[in-house]
């Protein structure tokens, strides 16, 4: 066999163990590093069943945030709007446009218009809308300029990282309640009031958890 094999052929099996090694080690870390909400989540932006534009419903139309997702003060889930909220102007609005063809179905036949859901938090962390738009957090921290969006992307990495910084300085974007829905106001720090984002976290108790548990309960 010795003449078969040259002797420095003993070294290969380590050598094999050692470039598996090393090739392990590379594909792990460009999964974690790329394979986080930074660079798979950010700028997702699917086609709807249903070309709805924040632009024209907020800008143009005046719309509030809560009158299609009406549960986002008091529920720790923001709903998509009901087929029946769309048809309360649409029976009137463009009642016959062949855009809004799975609405009209939605609400004559009872079923869900299959929106492709675009914000999603891990089923393994806890999030609740609520508590953070009735402490001053503006939907615009977590989902961008919505009413400038024509098409709903994904604006925010919603990591951990993303998280948790928000919660060891919230005060940096806190607003005034006034302006919660108002997606183009500015955090009180940024308009130069931190003072009055210090009273805020002191008189609202905000005191966002920073430990494991809070979120991952």
């Amino acid at each position: 066999m010795s003449k078969l094999f040259p002797k420095s052929a003993n070294k290969l099996p380590l050598q094999i163990v050692i470039y598996l090694g090393v090739l392990a080690g590379i594909a792990t870390a460009g999964v974690t590093y790329y394979m986080t909400p930074k660079y798979t989540r950010i700028g997702y932006a699917p086609v709807q069943p249903v070309p709805f534009s924040h632009t024209k419903h907020v800008q143009e139309v005046g719309l509030d945030c809560r009158y299609c997702h009406s549960s986002v003060e008091k529920s720790g889930h923001s709903e998509v709007p009901t087929a029946q909220t769309c048809m309360n102007c649409h029976n009137q609005v463009k009642a016959n446009s062949p855009l809004l063809a799975p609405v009209r179905e939605s609400y004559e036949k009872g079923t869900a218009v299959p929106w492709v859901w675009i914000h999603q938090v891990p089923d393994y962390a806890f999030f609740n809308h609520a508590i953070h738009v009735n402490r001053g957090i503006s939907c615009v921290e977590c989902h961008g300029k919505v009413n400038e969006m024509d098409t709903v992307a994904h604006m925010q990495p919603l990591s951990m990282g993303f998280c948790i910084e928000c919660h060891r300085n919230p005060a940096a974007r806190l607003r005034d309640p006034k302006d919660i829905y108002n997606l183009n106001s500015l955090p009180l720090a940024e308009q130069g009031r931190a003072p009055d984002a210090a009273k805020f976290v002191h008189d609202w108790n905000v005191k966002p958890p920073q430990s494991c548990s809070g979120c991952h309960r």
